[in-house]
């Protein structure tokens, strides 16, 4: 686990707070920070609206989405809005969506011009599957050898099985920090394979390190570490 700063907490409640604090944090210094999708994050979201509304000096980015409308309930920027940007009484200097209604193809291609010349994230938020997938990065996926590609379409390797958009796991390492939030005992056999086992494709939480990489789980998905 050397590389890879462990913080355990008792709950997924405090988990989803030390995150809020952490993206409220980085909100009030500017920069920018990759959100990602999935139930895991809501809670952070929510909290960090409301630890810090004026988000206006911070871009927003999505480390991966679903080929759906934006209104659809899939939809990974959808739930964003909904318990993050709509509760913000500032809004960020630039919400960079992820257009899955364009398709996986299309719309990779259109957010790989988006991102030419962002250059370094400050923050890219992870949750981790029980699988161990990252993102729309899944294990066995060819996807997880591009190294010549910002952002791929690929198929679903999980439940919703839509088409996603994704970022590369160059891509998502080319942060300050690259930051994991992961609770519940069903993620227990994935975090400790991400987290204290071997590189493996088989486990995509494994691939993905930042200049700094940091993991906050509750002590139910730590279980096995």
């Amino acid at each position: 686990m050397s590389d890879v700063e462990i913080t355990i907490v008792d709950d997924k409640e405090e988990a989803a707070r030390l995150v809020a604090e952490r993206l409220a944090g980085q909100a009030r210094s500017g920069g920018s920070i990759v959100l990602t999708g999935g139930a895991t994050p809501r809670r952070a979201y929510e909290l960090a609206a409301g630890l810090e509304p004026d988000w206006s000096s911070v871009e927003l980015w999505w480390g991966d989405e679903r080929c759906v409308p934006p209104g659809d309930e899939r939809s990974n920027f959808g739930m964003a809005k909904k318990v993050l940007l709509d509760r913000l009484d500032a809004a960020p200097a630039t919400v960079h969506r992820m257009r899955g209604e364009l398709g996986r193809d299309a719309g990779a291609d259109e957010y790989a011009e988006e991102l030419a010349g962002a250059g370094t994230f400050d923050v890219v938020l992870l949750g981790l599957g029980p699988d161990g997938h990252i993102a729309s990065l899944f294990p066995g996926f060819p996807t997880l050898d591009i190294a010549d590609r910002d952002v791929v379409g690929t198929e679903a390797g999980h439940e919703p099985f839509v088409d996603r958009i994704t970022l590369t796991l160059p891509r998502l390492a080319e942060t300050r920090e690259l930051l994991f939030l992961v609770t519940g005992e069903d993620k227990a056999d994935a975090v400790a394979r991400s987290f204290s086992g071997e590189p493996s494709h088989d486990t995509p939480g494994s691939l993905a390190r930042g200049a700094r990489t940091r993991a906050v789980l509750d002590r139910a998905a730590a279980a096995k570490l």
